[in-house]
């Protein structure tokens, strides 16, 4: 929907946007589309530092903020997740997996895999629906860029539409109607995310996914992996190598 439509249907009052933004693919997507169906204005970015290895995906956020000229919010939320051995801690005695999800899952059968962080995704709403509650008097949208793929195999269960809807209401019900959970890629796979990215001329090559932090990404972890394989299927060179 477009910004003048949107703004006839809520009766001269924009509709707000706040992004969860990693810095990654999905929810810069996200951004893109928050932005081009209601304007840079009304939309503003949260990022969360849970105590990773690297903060390449924070430095990634950032940049895609400043392209649009979005006002961004940082939390730092590393302290909940202290006792967790997730491989992405920075703490953790594990090393992160390379492989794909899918072998993963072949391998291990389906279930959570070792890049899960506990209840992460649930602890980011709720964040962002404090936040939206804080900064708007009127209704406002939290977007999240969980994807079809991130659910498939049960390898991210806070990414699965379930969850979505359960964390949609209940973040509803505690804003008195105010924040909404909008998760438009739930029924997309990676490749459609990144599709939609490309109609929506998404700044890909500010953009970070690697769960290593080096100078440029390995290449051969599950995010890697799964990434080259959505620009792959659309035909294009990832532009962020």
């Amino acid at each position: 929907m477009s910004a003048v439509n949107q703004l006839k249907k809520t009766g001269g009052m924009m509709k707000k946007a706040i992004i969860l933004s990693s810095g990654g693919v999905d929810s810069t997507t996200c951004v893109s589309l928050a932005v081009d169906r209601l304007g840079a204005d009304n939309v503003v970015t949260a990022s969360i530092f849970y105590g990773q290895k690297h903060k390449k995906e924070i430095l990634a956020a950032r940049k895609v903020a400043e392209y649009y000229h979005l006002r961004h919010y940082e939390f730092d939320l590393s302290s909940l997740f202290q006792y967790s051995n997730c491989s992405l801690l920075e703490g953790s005695t594990q090393e992160i997996v390379h492989e794909s999800y899918a072998e993963q899952i072949e391998k291990n059968g389906e279930g959570k895999v070792s890049t899960y962080v506990p209840f992460r995704n649930g602890l980011m709403l709720s964040t962002a629906a404090s936040l939206a509650a804080s900064l708007f008097e009127d209704d406002v949208d939290i977007y999240i860029g969980a994807h079809a793929d991130d659910a498939a195999g049960d390898a991210y269960a806070d990414c699965s539409e379930s969850f979505l809807k359960a964390m949609g209401d209940a973040v509803s019900i505690g804003t008195y109607g105010k924040v909404h959970l909008a998760f438009p890629f739930a029924k997309l796979n990676k490749a459609g995310v990144v599709a939609m990215g490309l109609k929506l001329k998404t700044p890909y090559e500010l953009t970070w996914s690697c769960y290593e932090g080096g100078e440029k990404p390995c290449g051969t972890c599950g995010t890697c992996i799964d990434r080259a394989a959505a620009f792959a299927a659309n035909g294009v060179k990832d532009p962020a190598l």
